[in-house]
């Protein structure tokens, strides 16, 4: 099968969360599994300047119509393994930035321009190099007109460039939501700027012209493709999501074992499994280091891996500060985002540097010690489509404590509701039920037949992309 995946970030070409993760790992599988992939992401400076990108080569010049005007931009391909090939979407003015999608703290304001050009250089690349994919498959609202580019562009050649196209849904929150007036940059015809259409509210809304327009929509759990069509959950596209109904379907994400997997992890001090925990001891003296704590601290590590964003419950996490400032544990968290959640763990770890640590980097390899280190991994999300750190966690021996949403309630099992095959902590999402978990884990800690049991059943889960793609070519099979 010929596949294409069009999406803002794969790893390890330029990652942001777990999208990144998603699509690399996906596309990785199906290449081994003998399928013919192409990944089409932006050609992103640090994309350019990955060490497999080194002898890229330029295909072609491309000339994007863009409302009244013609914008250049060129197409360089390189190919990391058998059956995979990556296109980087190249024009300076728009990907040549140290982010993808904005400074910090705020969204870049041509955001419209730059994702509309790479969604018609996508399809352009894919007409011109004459890739004829039997699936097209785009990612988010960045890759979401993908679906109707490519049909309004195989009416004006009179072609076929792809048999089906699927969309993604990675979290509906976001949504490619802008001004009615960049419309005019998709040159396609008016009457979809409309309700029936592209219009949401006098505005522009990208991700909902790939839900109405794709073949097949799916979304990365089978819970959240029942959420999103919801009015809690849904973001205001829950209607949008209702209308394809029959058409939506969710699919847990896999781990990519050969990243995440503390057998043979070579960002870690140590490895282990779940037979042979002593190198697990060595990452958690690690981490207690790097966070500048004691190593000969003995209560529980708990750890966050996130964003800091209100969906990811860090004001759940910041309500309970007083746990952590008075329980003999210890909190290391790594990520950035709002500055008035960064700057509240800031004060907190300013406050009690013993007791709290804050890496606000983009570090991967601190993300692999935090989950082999911490005895706790804290994902207390307000909403979660699928999630993977929940995932590493288990894999990594580090008991997850998480929300009753998404994706976590398909892939964490609690302990107190089912204590044989219980993987983790399940709280539901808010500042109190978080509180009354963060105890539960104390008392199984020091619990340490309980907690060795409950470590070794996660670690032997099965979350492999080997699994996880199965799914996904049921799905390709039976929309062809």
């Amino acid at each position: 099968m010929k596949i294409v995946h069009i999406a803002s970030e794969v790893f390890p070409y330029m990652k942001t969360g777990g999208l990144a993760d998603v699509v690399g790992a996906l596309s990785s599988t199906q290449a081994d599994s003998g399928h013919e992939v192409s990944v089409i992401i932006p050609g992103y400076r640090l994309a350019l300047s990955h060490t497999d990108a080194a002898h890229n080569e330029r295909r072609l010049r491309l000339k994007i119509e863009m409302g009244e005007k013609f914008i250049s931009g060129e197409v360089r391909v390189f190919s990391p393994k058998r059956n995979l090939s990556i296109y980087l979407i190249c024009r300076d003015e728009f990907f040549d930035r140290r982010n993808p999608y904005g400074t910090g703290e705020r969204d870049y304001e041509d955001n419209a321009e730059r994702f509309v050009f790479f969604a018609k250089s996508a399809v352009e690349t894919i007409r011109l190099l004459d890739l004829q994919p039997d699936i097209v498959h785009s990612h988010d609202w960045q890759a979401a007109l993908v679906p109707i580019f490519l049909r309004y562009s195989e009416r004006r050649y009179g072609l076929t460039l792809a048999t089906k196209t699927i969309l993604t849904i990675h979290n509906i929150a976001y949504q490619g939501l802008f001004p009615s007036a960049i419309f005019d940059l998709t040159n396609l015809p008016a009457q979809l700027n409309s309700v029936e259409g592209l219009e949401y509210y006098g505005q522009v809304n990208l991700l909902k012209g790939g839900i109405l327009f794709a073949d097949q929509v799916t979304t990365v759990s089978p819970q959240y493709a029942k959420e999103i069509q919801t009015t809690e959950f849904g973001f205001g596209l829950d209607g949008v999501v209702r209308s394809r109904g029959e058409d939506i379907v969710g699919l847990i994400n896999g781990v990519d074992t050969k990243v995440w997997n503390p057998k043979t992890d070579a960002l870690l001090p140590a490895r282990y499994t779940s037979t042979d925990l002593k190198g697990k001891s060595v990452c958690r003296t690690a981490l207690l280091r790097e966070a500048g704590f004691s190593p000969q601290f003995n209560g529980p590590i708990f750890g966050i891996v996130c964003r800091l964003v209100e969906q990811k419950g860090m004001d759940l996490v910041l309500a309970n500060e007083s746990f952590f400032l008075k329980e003999n544990c210890r909190l290391v968290i790594l990520g950035s985002g709002e500055q008035k959640i960064e700057a509240r763990i800031r004060e907190l770890q300013n406050h009690a540097p013993d007791r709290v640590f804050l890496n606000p980097k983009l570090d991967e390899a601190m993300s692999h010690l935090i989950e082999a280190g911490s005895d706790f991994f804290v994902m207390p999300s307000l909403f979660e489509p699928c999630g993977l750190n929940q995932m590493y966690s288990q894999i990594y021996g580090t008991i997850p404590i998480v929300s009753k949403v998404g994706g976590l309630v398909d892939t964490v099992i609690d302990i107190d509701t089912d204590s044989k095959r219980g993987t983790g902590i399940m709280h539901e999402p808010n500042a109190a039920a978080l509180g009354v978990a963060l105890k539960r884990a104390l008392k199984l800690y020091d619990e340490k037949t309980s907690y060795q049991l409950v470590q070794k059943r996660g670690m032997e889960t099965d979350f492999s992309w080997k699994n996880a793609t199965v799914g996904y070519e049921r799905l390709y099979n039976d929309a062809l």
